[in-house]
């Protein structure tokens, strides 16, 4: 969807920003914590077809109304509209941002969407008492390999893009690296976590050269965001 100059909301004073946010929970949060900023998303909770949407925030003491667009995008896209320039901010996942790599500023930690990553294997599988060559399916290759090359163990990375949890189940490997958020999955799956390897919650990201052009209203949100979380 491409929307006119002239549809688009003024910019309380300062260039107009565009904001990615992954659809799902994180949209869902993300919209919370605006509202709690006083920002008006009626827009974005009721969206129709629409991808872009407009956010306003209320006139505060010394600073006047402003507003941004937020596009609704998939994670993988949040972090390519950001570091292209076509989005200034975006809110993703930390998963995304460990297994695309970067080229943008990680602005805050918004802690909202928590969970982790962790090595799982099934049930009563000695995954580091044997010494044969392993094999480990994931839908985060990047992030695995990055784990078992700080280990010194030359373990072979099979991508799975659906349910991970089948690879060990159908012999296709002796264990998965995934998110996890309370582990029920992998109990009705018969696998078991058995070690963590990095924290995961939503980020606020930032496109480097909008941090330079488009300072104070990049901070601003920053702010805005900062005190929609407390």
């Amino acid at each position: 969807m491409v929307v006119n100059d002239n549809e688009r909301l003024p910019a309380g004073g300062g260039p107009l920003l565009r904001v990615a946010i992954t659809k799902g929970r994180l949209l869902k949060r993300s919209i919370e914590m605006f509202e709690a900023a006083g920002a008006d998303c009626s827009a974005v909770r009721e969206p129709g077809r629409r991808l872009i949407l407009p956010v306003t925030f209320p006139a505060k003491a010394g600073e006047e109304a402003a507003s941004c667009e937020v596009v609704l995008a998939k994670a993988p896209d949040v972090i390519t509209y950001v570091e292209r320039g076509v989005c200034d901010l975006g809110i993703v996942g930390k998963d995304t941002i460990l297994e695309l790599g970067q080229s943008f500023y990680e602005a805050l930690d918004l802690g909202f969407g928590a969970c982790r990553f962790a090595l799982a294997v099934l049930d009563g599988v000695d995954f580091f008492g044997s010494l044969r060559h392993r094999t480990v399916a994931s839908k985060y290759p990047r992030v695995a390999r990055w784990f078992f090359e700080a280990k010194g163990m030359d373990v072979d990375i099979i991508r799975i893009e659906g349910s991970v949890e089948l690879a060990p189940i159908l012999g296709l490997a002796d264990g998965i690296v995934d998110i996890v958020e309370t582990g029920g999955t992998l109990r009705e799956n018969g696998l078991v976590p058995i070690e963590d390897i990095a924290a995961v919650s939503a980020r606020l990201i930032a496109n480097i050269a909008a941090v330079k052009t488009k300072r104070a209203q990049v901070m601003r949100l920053i702010r805005l965001c900062e005190e929609g979380l407390k």
